[in-house]
């Protein structure tokens, strides 16, 4: 009798000693192999049931769905020991199509929502309201992952999340954005605008663009024709990565020296001319060459494919900076910024805040001797000669004295 009490008190002390989410695995790991279809979860202190339950009466939902089942039990060994037998209980209510609300009247969703419950429903607002698969993974999805799943959505925490970004970065920015965004869905009173950092497009610095004689000797050093091909149509047009790969081809093929980018881009669809024209022939784009990379991934993968190309060659700088030499080459050829804007598929404020800051002497002087140059310019009105007699008059008062 004294060996079992020691043991069973071994055994407690031993459990004491065990992390509860372990304990909750091992309960959820038997609840899966008794296909329960129910699932025990820890939010805090408190413990909750997660299962594909009726609609509540008077909600406008008329299917089961993913709902949670608050237990008023708490996060320890014996709040879990009664979680799972009330697990077991509702599964075989709902195996048997015996479970109402009515039933189970005593269990009710939380009052609050987790991170994972608001993003999920943010998610279905945004894409009914028209948004992009391409952007909510890449501008949206990435930063919601930095949230815990299983935690309410609160000020602290989103805040806490911001900051676990690096300051002044596209990141950090992103995070804000997307946050708030979130915030606002969910009704939760705060702005991250204060956190936000300084980064902008106006921080490309030109000295680290490379220059048009650079940009021909990287093209020489590509040896795949597929990959050089992707370069070239990338120097000569201003294309983002992926868009290399969302082209009109058969325009290309044709000879048709305007490039035009399909609406399955970041964008949408726009075109795009040649700048210089003479790299349509040097780079030998109307015989068009695509590399081995999987198109029917999303823009940013597709994209991706290229930064790794270029760094796995050497090319000493980023595929961006293609983008950005093209857009500064067509201020030397005067090309109207609205225009470049249109060509670059971005707002014509986005690139004036861009790239005018570039516009240096040289370029003002270019402007200045053609616009001066031009017979139909403003004349200024002709001078008389001659004195009139009033400065006649001050000229001979100035000699007498």
């Amino acid at each position: 009798m004294n060996q079992n009490i020691r043991k069973r008190r071994a055994e407690f002390r031993q459990d004491l000693g065990k992390p509860i989410d372990g304990r909750i695995s091992q309960a959820n790991g038997r609840l899966k192999s008794a296909n329960a279809g129910i699932a025990i979860e820890r939010h805090g202190q408190r413990l909750c049931l997660r299962a594909t339950l009726p609609p509540k009466p008077g909600t406008h939902k008329t299917r089961p769905y993913q709902q949670r089942l608050a237990l008023n039990l708490r996060a320890n060994p014996e709040g879990l020991k009664q979680a799972e037998a009330r697990a077991r209980e509702i599964s075989g209510l709902i195996a048997s199509e015996r479970f109402t609300w009515a039933t189970y009247a005593k269990v009710t969703e939380p009052d609050w929502q987790t991170c994972a419950d608001w993003v999920s429903q943010f998610e279905e607002r945004y894409y009914a309201g028209g948004g992009s698969e391409t952007t909510w993974a890449g501008d949206y999805l990435k930063i919601y992952k930095r949230l815990p799943a299983g935690e309410p959505l609160t000020a602290p925490l989103v805040e806490k999340t911001i900051l676990s970004t690096e300051p002044n970065t596209k990141t950090r920015k992103r995070a804000c954005m997307a946050l708030k965004a979130l915030c606002d869905f969910a009704k939760l009173e705060y702005d991250p605008a204060p956190l936000a950092g300084n980064y902008g497009p106006s921080q490309v610095n030109p000295r680290d663009l490379p220059s048009d004689a650079l940009i021909l000797e990287c093209y020489s050093l590509i040896q795949n024709p597929a990959w050089r091909w992707i370069y070239g149509v990338m120097a000569t047009y201003g294309l983002r990565n992926h868009e290399a790969f969302r082209l009109d081809y058969e325009r290309l093929a044709a000879g048709d020296r305007v490039v035009a980018i399909l609406d399955n881009t970041k964008t949408g669809y726009h075109e795009a001319w040649a700048f210089y024209p003479e790299w349509f022939d040097e780079f030998d784009l109307q015989n068009v060459f695509l590399p081995n990379v999987d198109i029917t991934r999303s823009n940013s993968s597709v994209g991706h494919s290229v930064t790794q190309y270029f760094k796995a060659v050497g090319i000493p700088f980023s595929p961006y900076n293609l983008r950005h030499a093209w857009a500064v080459r067509t201020l030397n050829f005067n090309l109207p910024y609205e225009l470049a804007a249109m060509q670059q598929g971005h707002s014509a404020e986005v690139h004036k805040r861009t790239y005018h800051r570039w516009i240096k002497g040289d370029i003002h002087q270019r402007f200045y001797e053609l616009i001066t140059s031009r017979p139909d310019r403003p004349h200024p009105p002709a001078i008389e000669r001659g004195l009139s007699s009033t400065d006649a008059q001050f000229e001979g008062r100035c000699t007498d004295s």
